[in-house]
């Protein structure tokens, strides 16, 4: 326990001392308020994910060396995406090719370090192709770029993309006990009280986010926890951390499907996430007199619920496949039902927005 409240203290003391200071690096951290995916209404450091490294760092020199044994090849592994993320946070110049590619080559570092990648993904044929090392390897840089970039993408409204991985995360903790891996579980714990600290500077105030460099180098911890669940732990099915991070990657999913059936590039940036949804025609009906602050807050809250819901079941049924398949999929079409309801104010499950440029008012 002490080794967390430390995590936390010092991740907490770290976003709190960005915060304080932005006046002196305010000109090269801070995001604007213009872009289709901006929400708030001040100038904010989007720098977090510096006290995240800070607290998981502090968190590595405390804990035990079954523990540090496996901390420090995703520290280290995750260096190129934290970089990468940062250099785009400060100079505004790192295309998102540049981070995406960054932090898939951290998979293939991590591999080179500890030898592990994904071996098994429970669908025929596929299992096949994953017994080599090659297409192993690239699978698994694909799906840690992916989680990566869902991380990203849901990084705008207060609380939103801090409470979404600290589910996430305690997630791994409840499977990790349950299989009666404790080292699993403390890393898992560790991560989350450093979440958890930047957290209370991010909501409900909104006064630091984790940024490009934060948003990447989380992401990937959150993949490659996944991966070092399924080789440790052959009787997972590889469903479940994919359930586990649901909700963000259904998020980068559905917004790659819904660019390419606008004539979009799959990068654009929109107001069209389900997130931005939310707060347009949800929170703002609700709370009519609110504030933006209230508002950003508030939607975050919400969107809580799309992540603990999938990973209630995956917490649930880790060894089920076919619950897992059909959670997943009960949870995409819950997605797309809400999604219709919010875009048409009808419940149906084709959203328009899949097919038509609908208006973002």
């Amino acid at each position: 326990m002490q080794t967390y409240l430390i995590v936390f203290a010092v991740t907490l003391l770290a976003s709190a001392a960005l915060v304080a200071t932005k006046h002196w690096h305010g000109h090269h951290s801070m995001d604007s308020t213009s872009g289709p995916q901006k929400f708030h209404t001040h100038p904010t450091p989007r720098v977090g994910g510096i006290a995240i490294v800070t607290g998981m760092l502090a968190g590595y020199l405390l804990a035990q060396p079954s523990r540090q044994s496996l901390l420090w090849p995703l520290l280290l592994a995750g260096a190129p995406a934290f970089v990468f993320g940062l250099a785009e946070d400060l100079t505004k110049k790192v295309s998102v090719r540049a981070r995406l590619l960054a932090t898939m080559a951290c998979s293939v570092l991590g591999w080179a370090i500890t030898g592990q990648s994904i071996t098994n993904a429970n669908v025929p044929g596929l299992d096949w192709l994953l017994g080599f090392t090659v297409v192993s390897v690239l699978f698994t840089a694909f799906a840690v770029g992916g989680v990566a970039n869902a991380i990203n993408i849901i990084d705008g409204f207060n609380g939103l993309a801090a409470g979404t991985v600290i589910i996430i995360l305690c997630s791994f903790a409840l499977m990790s006990s349950a299989l009666g891996d404790v080292d699993m579980l403390r890393i898992s714990l560790i991560l989350a009280a450093a979440m958890l600290g930047f957290g209370l500077v991010n909501w409900p105030l909104g006064k630091i986010f984790l940024g490009d460099g934060g948003a990447y180098f989380v992401g990937f911890a959150l993949a490659w926890l996944a991966v070092l669940m399924l080789a440790r732990h052959h009787e997972v099915s590889a469903w479940a951390p994919m359930l586990v991070c649901g909700y963000p990657v259904l998020e980068v999913l559905f917004s790659i499907v819904r660019r390419r059936r606008r004539s979009l590039s799959a990068g654009d940036a929109d107001r069209l996430h389900l997130h931005s949804l939310v707060k347009r025609r949800l929170v703002r009906s609700l709370l009519p007199n609110a504030s933006n602050l209230v508002r950003n807050s508030t939607t975050g809250a919400i969107m809580w619920s799309a992540a603990l819901l999938p990973a209630v079941i995956a917490v649930n049924w880790p060894t089920n496949t076919l619950v897992l398949v059909m959670g997943w999929a009960g949870c995409a079409l819950l997605y797309a039902v809400v999604y219709a309801r919010l875009t048409q104010f009808r419940w149906r499950f084709s959203p328009a927005t899949l097919t038509t440029k609908t208006s973002t008012t």
